[in-house]
């Protein structure tokens, strides 16, 4: 996922605007969008989506008098992503969906393969989870690449590079004659596939003004989730059919194939401070004017400004702040849950229930899915009803009114996690096992999703740090998740291996009712967050 997430399924949630400043690193401009926060400075006055253009991209007063600094021609100009036609904003929005939805794809497709392959090259099933897992460990590192480029070099370049690099890899896993080579390119797979992550986030918040965001982000949300649990499912018939096990990537190969193509050849840059580069470039050429300039060139950030943003600060500020510390260890073991059960659901329907096909006893997977849908819907609904209530109430909201939404997670992810491991015996229908897999992804995708975005409101200017140590983390803990999952529910049984989840769970429950109560005051010490 990426290092740069942004309040994606919100329609009233702050959005940076990013300028890049003599002060060595990222500025806001117009803070708030509809709302204030509190104590910050409100403009409640910005409903229609002209307005918020016009707000958006009014020129900066110090450096509107400078008559060769190139600027939007106005709140209309069409070169302006946010004024692209909307039937292209949704074009770009799902073929972008459909690329993230195959990174994390590919990510859980090889699981089903790992015994066959065990099988095939002679060595431990543990050995071979490694080829899920080190796709999670590229996906940690790779943003520490990818990211960086697209400040420098707009969300196209290191998008398409990482996702053609991706698709190309998948070509020696799928011709592999030894168990190094596919590990090897699984990881290589991580690292270049992270470049989804590391850019869609931004290339959704490019195009989508805030009243509209929302839908979009909504989108990208289910392609990046649904991708992982639709990887076990497909890649189970896959492995069981004439095809084979090597059709996992072939099959990832092809489709790859086609959306780099399509989308390197009809999808232009959206980064609007790299647009305008370009434009000022190309009058350069055209008038002669030599001294034409963007603000980009003005304040191009250095090599050292990116690394203090995403390698020294962020593990500073995973050290220092309580709040990036305790929701980063939440989030990362609720996200390392998810690719857990890749390995546990067949345990589960293949080995206790008895059921013949991989692929079948892998389509109670399929819950899951659909409580991510639900979890999204709860999200939707939380920010338009005390949300907006909060808003309205007090002219002004806080990053805690996020919380609500994490507590209901909160409760039901270990609600699910025992509803999945006692309903576990052959004597119990399955279906009411299967059923678990709702509240399991409902509250999977809730904390994730809201949580992110409340680290983003606390720690605003500097959420590119802390959301960059969170993906890290949270993708390590998820590459180590699936090495003691079978290990685990093999000696300790499906019942126990997920009530010992389900306790750990548990446990963290109190963690968002503490900060709904107790995070202004924490954030009062903080050393990080922006005051306003």
């Amino acid at each position: 996922m990426a290092t740069s997430l942004q309040p994606l399924l919100s329609n009233d949630t702050i959005t940076e605007q990013e300028t890049f400043g003599p002060n060595h690193g990222i500025e806001i401009k117009n803070t708030s969008r509809g709302f204030s926060w509190e104590g910050g400075q409100a403009d409640a006055g910005i409903e229609t989506d002209a307005q918020i253009r016009e707000a958006r991209y009014q020129p900066d007063t110090s450096t509107a008098k400078d008559p060769n600094l190139v600027q939007w021609e106005g709140p209309s100009d069409p070169g302006n992503p946010m004024n692209w036609s909307l039937a292209r904003k949704w074009y770009i929005t799902i073929a972008i969906s459909c690329v993230a939805f195959l990174a994390m794809f590919s990510s859980s497709v090889f699981a089903p393969a790992t015994g066959y392959t065990a099988e095939e090259y002679h060595v431990s099933e543990l050995v071979m989870t490694l080829g899920t897992s080190l796709v999670l460990l590229g996906f940690a590192f790779g943003p520490l690449i990818w990211a960086p480029l697209s400040e420098v070099y707009g969300r196209m370049t290191p998008l398409w590079v990482g996702f053609v690099g991706f698709t190309i890899f998948q070509i020696p896993v799928a011709t592999a004659h030894n168990a190094e080579t596919i590990l090897i390119f699984r990881f290589l797979i991580g690292i270049f596939g992270a470049s989804t992550g590391a850019t869609i986030a931004g290339i959704i918040f490019d195009i989508w003004d805030p009243v509209t965001r929302g839908v979009g982000g909504a989108v990208f949300a289910v392609a990046t989730f649904v991708g992982p649990v639709a990887g076990p499912i497909l890649g189970s018939f896959i492995v069981e059919s004439k095809l084979g096990w090597r059709w996992t990537a072939w099959l990832t190969f092809i489709f790859s194939g086609v959306c780099a193509i399509i989308g390197i050849t009809t999808i232009r840059e959206t980064y609007a401070p790299v647009i305008l580069q370009r434009r000022a470039a190309q009058l350069r050429k055209s008038t002669r004017n030599w001294a034409l300039h963007s603000e980009l060139d003005e304040h191009m950030p250095t090599w050292v400004d990116l690394f203090t943003k995403y390698f020294s600060r962020p593990p500073q500020m995973l050290i220092k702040e309580p709040i990036l510390l305790f929701m980063t260890i939440y989030i990362a073991v609720t996200y390392g849950m998810l690719y857990l059960f890749f390995f546990a659901y067949p345990i589960s329907f293949l080995r206790d229930r008895g059921w013949k096909n991989a692929g079948v006893a892998s389509l109670p997977l399929l819950g899951l899915s659909i409580g991510i849908i639900v979890g999204l819907g709860i999200i939707a609904y939380g920010t338009k009803t005390h949300f907006a209530r909060k808003l309205k109430e007090r002219g002004s909201v806080s990053p805690e009114d996020r919380l609500p939404e994490v507590i209901i997670g909160a409760v039901c992810l270990p609600i699910g996690l025992f509803w999945f491991s006692w309903t576990s015996s052959p004597e119990i229908s399955w279906v009411a096992q299967a059923l678990a897999g709702i509240p399991i992804g409902a509250g999977i995708i809730i904390i994730f999703l809201q949580g992110i975005n409340y680290l983003i409101d606390v720690y605003m200017i500097l959420s590119n740090s802390a959301i960059a140590v969170n993906t890290f983390v949270r993708c390590i803990t998820a590459a180590a998740f699936p090495l003691f999952a079978v290990h685990m529910y093999e000696k300790l049984g499906v019942n126990w291996a997920g009530s010992l989840l389900g306790f750990l769970s548990l446990a963290l429950v109190p963690l968002p009712i503490l900060l709904y109560f107790y995070g202004a005051r924490i954030r009062a010490m903080s050393r990080f967050q922006v005051k306003q």
